[in-house]
Parts: structure tokens; sequence; C-alpha cells
């Protein structure tokens, strides 16, 4: 099983953090340049809904960003990373999955399988060579799929507030007379505060169809390096989801990064901060290990 370190990450981002604090990095880095923003493009697929995305082209690897549920490309994480890949000269893409932002398809006819479908495309189809995989949330749920499934396409992985399995399991916890509620109406009602409505709607057309993507159940056969970034404030998926996935990888070279005072979104500045320090530093690994 894989070996868990709990601390602030690896050498570079200690060496960073003792010689100076979070503001030791470049600014550039984090800056990047605001006149040379991706434009959007479409990606058509034989038979399914077009997919939005933007990239920009470098070295390699590159990084893909996958956004949590119901979210898109254009929120803060995604838009750091960009400028971040773009000052380093790294390939970068981010993208919608079906039925999210501007990519075509319905919302809430999306499942567990349509979008891990769409993290496959994008791999295979725009982008070049290994990548590391960036997952916020549901989006790391999707990045394990994605890593067992395209073990050559995978270089890296980092996790954010990672949710594998999270649907799933928190409906099975449910007391028995709540589920069985939520089986007679065919839909269960989540409370959050990141949704317009005040809260998710899952289908338990979803739920069961979740249920065939679930990891945490055996060992994960992935084995790249791994870094799970989670907030022990996260009130939506608890830290100890990471843990869990931590435990199972097969990779020996996996760190879980525990952010005190950090929310689900991990959205501020030094949440954000310390997403790039931690990229920065698997590329500055992979590129040594070549």
């Amino acid at each position: 099983m894989a070996a868990v370190a709990l601390r602030s990450c690896r050498r570079g981002l200690s060496q960073i953090l003792s010689n100076g604090g979070l503001a030791a990095l470049s600014s550039k880095r984090l800056e990047g340049d605001r006149r040379h923003k991706s434009t959007v493009q479409y990606a058509s697929r034989p038979e399914l809904p077009k997919l939005a995305y933007r990239r920009v082209k470098g070295k390699s690897p590159g990084v893909v960003f996958l956004p949590g549920y119901g979210s898109n490309m254009n929120g803060q994480k995604a838009e750091a990373l960009e400028e971040f890949c773009r000052s380093l000269g790294h390939s970068y893409l981010r993208f919608d999955y079906t039925g999210h932002g501007a990519s075509e398809g319905v919302f809430a006819e999306g499942t567990i399988g349509t979008w891990k479908k769409d993290v496959l495309f994008v791999l295979d189809e725009l982008a070049e060579g290994p990548q590391i995989m960036v997952g916020s949330s549901i989006g790391g749920w999707l990045m394990l799929l994605a890593a067992i499934a395209r073990p050559e396409k995978t270089a890296a992985l980092v996790g954010i507030s990672t949710a594998a399995d999270h649907i799933v399991t928190s409906f099975n916890t449910l007391p028995l007379e709540a589920r069985k509620e939520f089986e007679e109406k065919g839909e269960w009602t989540v409370p959050t505060k990141h949704s317009e409505e005040g809260v998710y709607k899952f289908s338990m057309n979803f739920l069961r169809e979740a249920e065939n993507h679930c990891v945490l159940q055996s060992p994960i056969p992935i084995t790249c390096p791994v870094r799970l970034i989670h907030g022990l404030k996260d009130e939506d998926v608890p830290w100890h989801i990471s843990m869990q996935v931590a435990e199972r990888v097969l990779s020996p070279d996996v760190d879980v990064i525990l952010r005190r005072h950090g929310q689900h979104r991990m959205s501020e500045k030094e949440d954000i901060k310390l997403m790039v320090y931690t990229i920065d530093d698997l590329i500055d690994k992979l590129t040594t290990m070549v």
C-alpha cells in the first residue's frame, strides 16, 4: 500500500516556505499574462454533445483541470492554473463536462459515467502525452477513474477536496427510513450553499449508476505520484476521504496535504498558491526523472 505523508508538501515547497514564505515563489508564475488568455473551442464527438474547452500549447508534462459537480472551467483555480502553466511554458487544458458551462448536453441527464467518458475523450483526443490531472471535488473522483483507465496518459494526480465515492456513501449512510422516503420520491435533495437553488438534486438512477464507479472498496491500481489537498473545515466532503484514497492507491509516492482552515472550494488566495506550488514541485520531479 501507499506510504502516506502528512506534511506541508514535498521538498520544493518546504524550501519555499522556509525561505520567505508564500511570497517567495515568483509572482510571474502566479499572475501570468492575462492578455493572452486562451479562447473557447468546441470538440465534436460522434453522437455525443460537443465539449467546450480552452487549451494552451506547451511543454510536457501538460496539466488538465477537472472541475467539480455543477462547476465549470472558468473558476478561480482553473484560471490560476492557466496563468501558471503559461508562465512555465507547459501545456494546459481545461474543459466543461457534458451539461456544464459552455458544453452541450443537459446537466440533469449527466452521470459519473457520462463525465468519465468526457475526461477520457479529452485525454485521448485533445491532450498530447502524459498529463498531470488536477481534479476538484467530484473532479478528483473522475481523475482517479481516468487514471485507472488511461495509465499511459497519466503523469501525476493532484486532488483538491477529492470526493471519491462521496455521493454514494453519503446516501448509503442515511437512516433507512430517510433512504426509503427519497427512493419513493425518486430523488435525493442535499442542502448546499454552492447552488442557486440551495440544494443539489440526485435522481435514484444517478446514484445507482454512480455505484458502478466507486473506487474505495479495494486497492486502487494507480502507480504515479499522487498529491491530495484537503481542508479540515470542508463541510461538503470530509477530509478523511482523501486519507482513504491515499491508503488505497498502490503508488509509493503519495502525499496528503491538510489545510487547517481550508474549506471545500479551496479557492482562497493561499489555497490556490499551495495548489500551484504542489504542481510546480511535481513538474520539477517529473522533468528531473526523465
